[in-house]
């Protein structure tokens, strides 16, 4: 495990966040695409005056189902739809890719002999916290940047030799 495979991890948990609110915002649409359609379909009436005949000097209602609207309407309706579908498609195979990337991080973080070290990979990494958040829930007088560097530090000597049983 490398610092680039638990960031890809951090990464991909956030990439989860912002699709489950891509999919919720378009389902807010959705929603309010289908309202304005059940509407129409209710029988809407739109009206209009024209003037017309006798050298335009009279006034005519014309009214009628707004078709062009409806059209329009039920065209942007699919087509959110069909985004919607990839998004969830998206999200589904992300979801599977995350599930076998965390029990990989957690097989690596019980792997980890320094009960330090593995708080500060836990809080990081799996609870997607910030260096200096890990530092306050490590306590102890622990600030971001020696958080950041015991990790660092570890890092180098477990990529140097991943087969050391001190470090993995």
């Amino acid at each position: 495990m490398t610092r680039d495979d638990l960031a890809q991890y951090a990464n991909m948990q956030r990439e989860v966040v912002e699709i489950q609110d891509k999919i919720s915002r378009l389902q807010t649409v959705i929603t309010k695409l289908e309202s304005r359609i059940a509407t129409m379909e209710d029988g809407e009436v739109v009206k209009d005056t024209v003037r017309g005949g006798s050298g335009g000097n009279q006034h005519f209602v014309v009214e009628g189902f707004p078709d062009a609207e409806y059209r329009s309407v039920r065209t942007e309706l699919l087509t959110k739809k069909l985004i919607l579908n990839g998004r969830k498609s998206t999200l589904d195979a992300l979801e599977i890719d995350i599930l076998q990337k965390t029990n990989e991080v957690e097989e690596f973080i019980a792997s980890v002999s320094d009960s330090r070290i593995r708080r500060i990979i836990n809080l990081r990494y799996i609870e997607n916290k910030s260096w200096n958040e890990v530092a306050i829930a490590m306590g102890g007088g622990n600030n971001e940047d020696s958080v950041r560097k015991t990790f660092d530090r570890f890092m180098e000597k477990a990529e140097s030799c991943p087969k050391c049983p001190t470090f993995m």
